[in-house]
């Protein structure tokens, strides 16, 4: 396969404003409850070759929002998110690679409660535009999926059934538009 790149190249900030950054984890082994983070921001850099290629983002713990104010509130302390004392989740990317026409693999040190892993995402281009003010514009969808339990976040409690309260693998769904730097 070819080292081009499928994405356009140049330097582009995620446009807060038009992208999200959710994620949806199992309750009670049964439900799915999803939520969002309200506070991120990024930036990736797209090479003529994906090798020289390097995203970036950086969200706010406490922004945290699962239409839930209560649940809220638990997943901002140090049964989970610790927001008080690791203010930040960070990802920084390692490699960035090709797996078909649309879709990329983008692998890099993800960084929650103080421990850092590695971890590999798809990056699936949706496509590019020009905005009504001259913006270059992309949209990806990132989806993956980690385990909370890998970032310290072992809070839980075993129900009669013999699930969990909360499950263990968080998936990751990010649709971020970005921005072309002038």
């Amino acid at each position: 396969m070819s080292t081009a790149t499928i994405a356009p190249t140049g330097t582009w900030t995620v446009d807060a404003s038009h992208s999200k950054v959710g994620f949806a984890v199992k309750h009670l082994g049964i439900a799915t409850v999803r939520g969002e983070f309200k506070e991120f921001e990024g930036s990736f850099e797209i090479g003529e070759n994906l090798s020289s290629s390097r995203a970036y983002g950086t969200v706010k713990t406490a922004s945290i929002d699962t239409n839930e104010p209560a649940r809220d509130e638990h997943l901002r302390s140090a049964d989970f998110f610790d927001a008080a004392t690791y203010g930040d989740i960070v990802f920084q990317s390692t490699a960035i690679e090709q797996i078909d026409d649309e879709t990329l693999r983008v692998t890099g040190d993800l960084t929650i409660n103080g421990v850092t892993r590695s971890e590999a995402f798809e990056a699936e281009i949706q496509g590019t535009e020009t905005d009504p003010w001259g913006n270059e514009r992309v949209g990806f969808e990132v989806t993956g999926q980690v385990s909370r339990g890998d970032y310290g976040m072992k809070f839980n409690q075993v129900l009669g059934s013999g699930n969990s309260l909360v499950g263990d693998k968080v998936k990751i769904v990010l649709d971020i538009s970005a921005v072309k730097a002038s």
